[in-house]
């Protein structure tokens, strides 16, 4: 009979909907964002990641990429970068939120895992002309970013998000672009996570003789694996641009081989250990060494 009385049936439906409201969106709160959940080693940003974040925003990246992995095993894998799937402990600092649900383009939230180049040159040179590094990539190119850096409110911001700061962080503000700042932000996601060094993926001491003499037998493949993963930093045809040329190498097979599945951090390039099998690198190590012409 409540469809005879309106008034009281909108104050029985005000009241469910508020009941579910509460258990499921308010009283969460209670128990989540917590002590338990917040990872020690996730820093507040600095200055410059700061302003890098707040251009992130403007330019409406956020439409495109999420900053979230998911739980399930294919997202880690192809998002997690050693950094396992997204935790609350990660975004304490963000506000708001950029997690998202639209992957036009990768999930960007351990992207600085991926990357691990001190000097962002990788970042920079996708930035300015993502196609250069991914070919098939749709996104715009942001070479605007080049222009300085207005830090008018810079302290203004660290200051009403309660983010400690010094002078020094502010005066490493001046000279920089609007690009470095975006950069400096992309290299610290996902950077601040305890990620274990230990690789899934094969190891030296077990893996020391290449099974492949002969180029001929894995160069269609070998070819394949190298534009998917190393073209976009060492050239397409290996003559080398951010990384250094791969026609030849005097270093020995298991040196190649250590070096593609640990990556050298120092030098900006990821380990390969937990995207490529064994098989693959010694495809990969065989082209170096015995494919010394263009392809």
């Amino acid at each position: 009979m409540l469809e005879k009385n309106p008034v009281i049936f909108i104050i029985l439906a005000f009241v469910v909907i508020m009941v579910g409201t509460t258990v499921t969106m308010i009283a969460p709160f209670k128990w989540i964002n917590g002590p338990g959940d917040r990872i020690a080693e996730v820093k507040p940003y600095t200055p410059l990641q700061q302003e890098g974040r707040d251009i992130y925003m403007r330019e409406g990246c956020n439409n495109c990429h999420s900053q979230t992995v998911r739980t399930l095993a294919a997202d880690v894998e192809r998002y997690g970068y050693g950094g396992g799937y997204s935790r609350s402990g990660e975004f304490v600092y963000d506000r708001p939120h950029l997690w998202g649900s639209r992957r036009t383009g990768p999930d960007l939230a351990h992207i600085g895992l991926k990357y691990p180049d001190p000097k962002g040159m990788w970042h920079h040179k996708h930035m300015e002309n993502p196609q250069s590094v991914v070919p098939a990539s749709n996104m715009p190119a942001y070479a605007f970013l080049n222009a300085p850096l207005d830090t008018s409110y810079s302290e203004r911001k660290m200051k009403l998000l309660k983010f400690p700061y010094t002078q020094a962080d502010l005066d490493e503000l001046k000279g920089k672009s609007e690009m470095d700042a975006i950069i400096a932000y992309m290299r610290k996601l996902g950077t601040d996570l305890p990620v274990s060094k230990a690789s899934n993926g094969p190891k030296l001491q077990d893996v020391l003789n290449n099974p492949y003499n002969d180029l001929n037998t894995v160069k269609a493949e070998a070819l394949s694996i190298y534009a998917k993963d190393c073209a976009s930093c060492h050239g397409v045809k290996r003559e080398g641009t951010l990384g250094p040329s791969l026609k030849g190498s005097a270093r020995s097979d298991a040196d190649l081989f250590a070096i593609i599945a640990n990556g050298i951090e120092a030098n900006g390039m990821p380990a390969f250990s937990g995207m490529l099998d064994e098989r693959k690198i010694w495809k990969l190590v065989t082209l170096i060494k015995l494919g010394k012409q263009d392809d």
